[in-house]
This record gives structure tokens, C-alpha cells and sequence, in this order.
């Protein structure tokens, strides 16, 4: 009981966080510097990493590539579902933490329409000659939901030490590759792949917590 409220207030300092910092993306340092005269927060810095990095398209497309990637981990716990299903041949009788996962995926995919709908700032290229939302990284928020959500469950359902020690060590590399590669891509501002951070962890919180509380 005590852990689950450390989880549960470790997870609302994380949705603070997130409502915070977004606010000051917002509000603060808000200058015209980006294509068209779009305007974004923290201008600054952002100016100064985007002036710094510029934009590489091998970057860009190795991330549009590797972003499919963490499909394929969707795609597994969705097999491990089907089998549980077949096995069992009851909604019941699926694991619970699946239903969790499930779950989080929707809200995840909830969070990256919200925030298409309810644009921050644009990014600092045209894409296609249109302007484009731009907060928080979609390609981090992928990254670092999907894989860490992963590394949190697959124990559950990879019984083998060793299938599942490479299973993580890949799913970490992937997570690392993902980021990095989208913000040297510079398709991003800095404080976007920030953003898909600091969002991302508290979705993460917050499916750990429910996940603990399913377990209880």
C-alpha cells in the first residue's frame, strides 16, 4: 500500500512537471524564429541548438525508419494476447497486465492527438512546404512509451533469461538510437525532444502505477 502511493505521487510530480514545463514552452522567451514567422518558446535556446545542429536528412530518415521499429514490440504483447485467448478461450482469463498495456497504448496515442490538435509551436522546418506541429516529439514519445513500458513487463512474458536479456538490451538501444537521432535530424526544437521526455515519463508513471495496483 505505501509503494503504491509513493508511485502515485511520484507519477502527479511527473504530471506537474509536464503541465509546467509545456506552459513555459508556451509563454516564456516566445520569439518569431521559425519558418513563416511561426513563433516558439524558450527562442533561445532553441535557436541556439537549431543554428548549431541544422538539418540532416540521413538523420531524418534513419529516424522515420526506426520508428516503426517499436511496432513490432506493440505487435508481440498483441501475439502474446492472441495466444493467451487461444489458450485459455476466455477475455478473462488474458493476463491483466495486457489489458494495462493496451490501455496505456490508447492513452498514448490520445496524447499525441491532443497535442496535434492543440499546437504548441511549429517545427523549424517545413515539411513539404506546410507548416507542422511540433510538441513534443511524437518519434520520443514512440521511443521511450513503447520500449520502456516494455522493459517493465517483459519479464512477464519472455520466461528465458537470455532471450529476454537481449530482448531489453535491444529495446534499449532502440529507445537511444530513436531519440538521438531525431534531435540531431533538427526536425525538432530542443525543447520538443524535452518535451517528448518529460511527457513520456509521466505516461510511463503512471502505467507503472496502475500496473502495481492490478498486481495489489
Amino acid at each position: 500500500m505505501k509503494k503504491n502511493k509513493k508511485y502515485i505521487i511520484i507519477t502527479l510530480v511527473l504530471f506537474v512537471m509536464a503541465l509546467v514545463y509545456t506552459l513555459l514552452i508556451k509563454y516564456v522567451d516566445v520569439d518569431s524564429i521559425g519558418p513563416n514567422g511561426s513563433e516558439v518558446g524558450f527562442a533561445i535556446i532553441n535557436g541556439f541548438f537549431h543554428n548549431m545542429i541544422g538539418e540532416k536528412e540521413i538523420f531524418y530518415k534513419i529516424s522515420k525508419y526506426l520508428g516503426l521499429l517499436p511496432f513490432l514490440i506493440v505487435l508481440f504483447y498483441g501475439l502474446c494476447g492472441v495466444k493467451q485467448l487461444i489458450k485459455y478461450k476466455s477475455l478473462k482469463k488474458v493476463d491483466s497486465k495486457l489489458y494495462v498495456l493496451g490501455g496505456f497504448y490508447v492513452l498514448v496515442l490520445i496524447t499525441y492527438i491532443f497535442f496535434e490538435k492543440l499546437i504548441i509551436n511549429y517545427r523549424p522546418v517545413l515539411m513539404d512546404g506546410e507548416l507542422e506541429a511540433s510538441y513534443p516529439s511524437s518519434h520520443t514519445m514512440l521511443a521511450l512509451c513503447i520500449c520502456l513500458s516494455s522493459l517493465l513487463i517483459a519479464k512477464y512474458f519472455i520466461k528465458k533469461k537470455d532471450i529476454l536479456k537481449y530482448f531489453n538490451i535491444g529495446t534499449i538501444i532502440l529507445m537511444l538510437l530513436l531519440v538521438l537521432t531525431r534531435f540531431l535530424s533538427g526536425v525538432h526544437w530542443f525543447t520538443d525532444i524535452l518535451g517528448g521526455i518529460v511527457i513520456s515519463l509521466f505516461l510511463v508513471s503512471l502505467f507503472y502505477t496502475v500496473l502495481n495496483i492490478i498486481k495489489k
